[in-house]
């Protein structure tokens, strides 16, 4: 029989419930009684912990004791006390070259080579505006194009209106225009879209000329632009709409499917609603096929700075050189001062569905987060939106918001998401679809119509993380090819376009 505990390193002073326990069941593995009902993948005390001591889970300090305790103690937020734990960046220590499968053994997908070298793992058309002033035009465009009137372009897999709240009322120049400007860019040169509709309402302080000007964007047949102001208003921009992208159609359905090798996939890493058993399935499994599709010659984005706030040592230790390990602490010194006075995960607080699922504060769900990162090299560290040319494993620094963060990572390139939880997340996006991978089987189970991949049996013992690292591999290649995920099919993805608004409005 399963012991109802899992225990992840020889040298910690705390085991993971496996299962719901009662006050009184014995701990046979460990040698003790629960002292308190403790629910599914929160932690007991294995041995006498003194107040003040460090508390240990993956042999990492995650907390210090809050008072005495005693083996079989239910351990929680309630008596472990947050504080910042000493970190050695040790930049570069760990540091170690991928052996790269040759060129001939790279597994293949079935996507969209395009003419600049890069490859879709889906073809759609998108919409953009300049300013929220747009946005009813560019959802009355997208409407009109329902499944019947796309039944004529077969290669395409849909047409889709970025919105945003943003491009006027802001600061007109500097950090927070040129982040919206590059968020949208690059969503606009995606190799997930084929073509592209900027619509704009003419007096925006994000103005196209200079929008276009900045990024150097130009108009032509997978490029078209509408001036509301210009053509006549809504009406008239919503007919130019239609017909600049049925034009757009014709252009975009004439790409096909053809084999692309591996080392196109950008895989972007999120979790959400994360439990006490994301850090010991989904999202090491997921580092495992991580670290496969690297072997293959692709890359992973790692973002959500906040949410490696104090296990970002673990990544330096592998950077590729110490000045990439220092942009790490750089963009986490920059949180740090951002955050200063407001009460975010950097104060180590994590969100209530967090800690009910058995987080204590954000050191234990740093370190179950960073293992989505998989073990090879860091090799380097992005602003938000940048576009990622490194291949291999990078971060991308992003707010721990799901929807901000994964629009960064697309922006960057990313032509898939893969999205691990432990709660239950219902997130989706487009361009780049989203894989959804859970952490438990009664989770699973009960939200089978959003999950895509359970990893729960790692947590059940029957199966290793390698053998579910295996599974969500072969799946991102199904994917690519144009597999539809749970929350394709279900249409989710529009509205999870969200550009980090991070400038003062005025």
């Amino acid at each position: 029989m399963a012991s109802p505990v899992i225990r992840l390193d020889t040298a910690d002073n705390v085991v993971v419930a496996r299962i719901e326990i009662k006050a009184g069941t014995g701990i046979s593995t460990e040698g003790f009684n629960a002292l308190a009902d403790v629910p599914q993948g929160h932690k007991l005390a294995t041995r006498s912990i003194r107040q003040g001591e460090p508390v240990l889970k993956y042999n990492t300090v995650i907390g210090y004791a809050a008072e005495d305790l005693v083996p079989g103690d239910y351990l929680h937020s309630h008596n472990i006390r947050f504080d910042n734990v000493e970190k050695d960046y040790a930049f570069s220590r760990d540091y170690k070259s991928t052996e790269f499968l040759p060129i001939e053994q790279r597994a293949n997908f079935m996507g969209y080579c395009r003419e600049n070298g890069r490859a879709g793992t889906r073809n759609m058309v998108g919409i953009f505006i300049t300013v929220n002033c747009s946005a009813t035009v560019a959802r009355k465009v997208s409407a009109y194009f329902d499944e019947e009137r796309l039944a004529d372009y077969p290669n395409v897999d849909g047409v889709v209106a970025f919105v945003h709240e943003q491009g006027c009322g802001m600061e007109m120049s500097g950090e927070p225009m040129d982040l919206l400007r590059r968020t949208l860019s690059g969503y606009i040169r995606h190799p997930n879209i084929g073509g592209a509709l900027v619509l704009s309402l003419g007096c925006e302080r994000n103005n196209l000329l200079r929008f276009f000007q900045q990024e150097g964007l130009s108009e032509g047949k997978t490029l078209r632009t509408i001036t509301m102001q210009e053509v006549g208003g809504t009406q008239a921009a919503v007919k130019l709409g239609i017909q600049a992208v049925k034009d757009l159609l014709v252009e975009v359905n004439q790409h096909q499917r053809t084999p692309c090798s591996a080392e196109h996939l950008l895989v972007g890493l999120q979790c959400g609603g994360s439990d006490g058993f994301s850090g010991l399935s989904a999202n090491p499994g997921l580092g495992k096929a991580m670290d496969i599709l690297v072997r293959h010659g692709g890359g992973a984005i790692l973002s959500e700075t906040p949410e490696i706030y104090g296990v970002e040592h673990t990544l330096t230790s592998r950077a590729r050189t110490p000045e990439v390990g220092q942009k790490l602490v750089d963009r986490m010194n920059w949180w740090l001062e951002y955050s200063k006075g407001r009460d975010t995960q950097i104060n180590g607080q994590v969100s209530p569905g967090n800690n009910t699922g058995g987080l204590a504060n954000i050191l234990e769900k740093s370190l179950g987060g960073a293992k989505k990162g998989g073990s090879t090299g860091l090799m380097e560290v992005y602003k938000y939106a940048e576009q990622v040319k490194q291949k291999g494993f990078v971060f991308m620094d992003t707010p721990g918001y799901d929807p901000v963060s994964a629009t960064g990572q697309i922006a960057g390139g990313a032509n898939l998401i893969c999205f691990t939880t432990g709660r239950g997340s219902c997130f989706g996006s487009y361009p780049a679809p989203t894989i959804k991978l859970a952490s438990n089987t009664p989770m699973y189970e009960r939200m089978v119509g959003d999950m895509d991949i359970n990893c729960g049996p790692v947590i059940d013992g029957e199966k290793t993380l390698e053998q579910i690292g295996q599974e969500i591999f072969d799946l991102i290649l199904k994917t690519a090819s144009g597999e539809k995920t749970k929350s394709e099919a279900l249409g989710v993805g529009e509205e999870e376009f969200c550009p980090w608004q991070i400038g003062v409005l005025g």
